[in-house]
């Protein structure tokens, strides 16, 4: 199953609490895009925020691409606006909505395509963010204006296995939670893909951020996602799937089956009110806040809009905010007001007093940590071979300004921060470079790439790598073999190729190759294209460090074996670039053939 990546970029610019008061982000962005349309006045005289009941002119016609389980909503507001005879600028609304799952329209905008598309509503902006953070440069712009509703997530579950954990009396946190059903054989609890939903990544990054806080807890949060990996789906809708399909004890004890599921509250509302099930589920709220799908409303590629189209794809998410279209998003089963939870969309998804369905969401979750819990999972589900290659040259020894500590040391703490995400089946290795290390070598192999749970010596290749991480030193004097160690580096790691495992080669460095007896980077390239294989992938990973590293070489080199180069001016940052690496990596098919 390829993996796809989600935003580097969510929360950027600080993790403060979204407002909780009634939602007025629609109002603010129409005023906004109004003026980038042609001024708000302009737009008030022409109709725009006006009703009527007849036509001037022919229909605007707007096609909207919508998270599948907005769909039905946004279509039924559309048909009430046609009925309704609301205009834009004299002219009425013709609207269509189809359901597109948001991480693959999310990729569609991130390859540059321009789809015949005007207002695109995902599920969280969590996918808006990821299109407008691309590093590719031509990814096809977004342009927010607002959001049209939301709902919480939480963990459904059939009525014999919430009694058991003592529903609706008995309240957990997620980590509580999420332990009570994977400890027991009896109660399984599947999810979606946290790479292809939002419901699934947010869940478990916030798992994630409870287990970080217990001893321990990263050891726990590893064999949580392992054993959830196992009863993933690849969407939200797919998930339901898995519930049992009716209440014979065959079906319950079927191990194909889960009693427990990663949902949000409209998922269950949507399943509980529909006519092939039972209306069956119950809802756990976690006493710790479950984090909220938004659905974004956004115009796409606004420059190619017409004017017609930008007015009245501003005119109906104005629609969308008045209070019969806002009873109409409960109807539907979502959440309008950050306050308040309605009573029938909570029953009839579950939730019953007294669980806490009307704790406040969470505060958002931070980049790092989005990208953390995302990284882990993608290298606890398939699990890791990854050579690290370190500069040792002496510029290494520089202080980063406003810490004290020279580029080494914070590297060292970065990647030990960044070797304890992986698990004992994960392979990995270390290799230092600077020039002439070993004879007329410009690189040392310190620790063998190896299974981390193996025994060597007197502990673990884990304690090995802690060891040599630890013992790290610039080279006094030394300079920067780069070429002719990534080409040793990539040789060996490509010859030592593991199928079924996510192989890579990691390479830090913070200055340019200063080794004039190497070879030049043309050769290098040349080289490491035709050392790589679609059907044997080794990404090369290379990170630029500080201020003299090369960014662009490092993308050149990277980019010829299908991996990705990076810049961090922090050294810190290296553990996060990593595991966003990683995920990339994967998202783009450079992942090993699982089977």
């Amino acid at each position: 199953m390829g993996r796809h990546s989600l935003p580097d970029q969510y929360g950027a610019g600080g993790s403060d609490p979204r407002p909780r008061a009634r939602r007025r982000t629609v109002a603010i962005a129409t005023v906004l895009v109004l003026t980038v349309a042609g001024g708000t006045a302009v737009a008030v005289q022409s109709g725009l925020l006006s009703f009527g009941s007849s036509c001037k002119k022919d229909a605007v016609r707007l096609k909207l691409a919508a998270s599948p389980d907005m769909t039905p909503a946004l279509r039924a507001a559309a048909g009430k606006a046609r009925d309704e005879g609301v205009t834009s600028d004299g002219q009425c609304l013709n609207i269509s909505v189809t359901a597109q799952e948001s991480y693959k329209f999310a990729d569609t905008l991130k390859a540059g395509k321009h789809p015949d598309v005007q207002v695109w509503v995902p599920d969280s902006e969590l996918w808006v963010n990821e299109v407008t953070s691309a590093a590719d440069a031509d990814a096809t712009e977004v342009t927010p204006a607002g959001n049209v509703a939301s709902t919480p997530v939480a963990v459904a579950m059939v009525p014999a296995a919430a009694k058991s954990l003592g529903w609706p009396q008995k309240t957990y946190s997620w980590l509580d939670l999420a332990g009570a059903t994977l400890q027991d054989d009896s109660l399984r609890l599947g999810a979606a893909d946290p790479a292809r939903s939002a419901t699934g990544l947010l869940a478990l990054t916030q798992l994630s951020t409870a287990a970080a806080k217990v001893k321990g807890g990263a050891t726990q949060a590893a064999a949580m996602m392992k054993t959830l990996s196992q009863r993933t789906s690849d969407t939200d809708s797919q998930v339901l799937d898995t519930l049992p399909r009716n209440s014979s004890g065959t079906e319950q004890g079927n191990p194909k089956r889960n009693q427990a599921l990663v949902l949000s509250e409209q998922s269950a509302f949507a399943y509980n009110a529909s006519a092939d099930s039972d209306g069956s589920l119950d809802l756990f709220y976690p006493k710790d806040g479950s984090p909220r799908l938004d659905y974004p409303y956004n115009l796409v590629d606004q420059e190619r809009l017409t004017t017609d189209q930008s007015r009245a794809a501003i005119r109906f998410v104005t629609y969308l905010s008045q209070p019969a279209q806002q009873k109409l998003m409960e109807k539907y089963g979502f959440r309008t007001d950050d306050d308040a939870a309605p009573k029938a969309v909570v029953a009839k998804a579950g939730g019953v007093s007294p669980q806490p369905y009307t704790v406040a969401a969470p505060e958002p979750a931070s980049d790092a940590a989005l990208q953390e819990a995302l990284g882990t999972w993608t290298i606890t589900v398939q699990s890791a071979r990854i050579t690290t290659v370190v500069d040792a040259s002496a510029s290494m020894a520089e202080k980063v300004p406003g810490t004290g500590q020279s580029r080494m040391d914070v590297t060292k703490g970065s990647l030990l921060q960044a070797l304890a995400t992986f698990t004992p089946e994960d392979e990995i290795g270390l290799w230092e470079f600077s020039t002439k290390l070993d004879g007329d070598k410009d690189y040392r192999v310190l620790v063998p790439t190896e299974r981390l749970g193996d025994r060597t010596g007197d502990g673990t290749q884990r304690d090995a790598l802690s060891a040599a991480f630890g013992s790290l030193k610039p080279v006094p004097n030394g300079a920067t073999g780069l070429y002719d160690t990534t080409l040793a580096a990539y040789k060996a790691a490509t010859s030592s190729y593991v199928k079924g495992k996510f192989n890579a080669l990691v390479i830090l460095t913070d200055g340019v190759n200063q080794d004039p007896g190497s070879i030049s980077r043309s050769t290098l390239v040349k080289q490491l294209q035709q050392l790589a294989s679609p059907e044997r992938p080794v990404p090369l990973i290379m990170i630029a460090v500080g201020p003299d590293a090369d960014t662009e070489e490092a993308r050149q080199i990277a980019g010829a074996t299908g991996g990705s180069g990076h810049e961090v001016s922090d050294p810190a940052q290296i553990q996060s670039v990593i595991l966003q690496a990683i995920v990339a990596a994967g998202a783009s098919g450079a992942s090993a053939d699982a089977g």
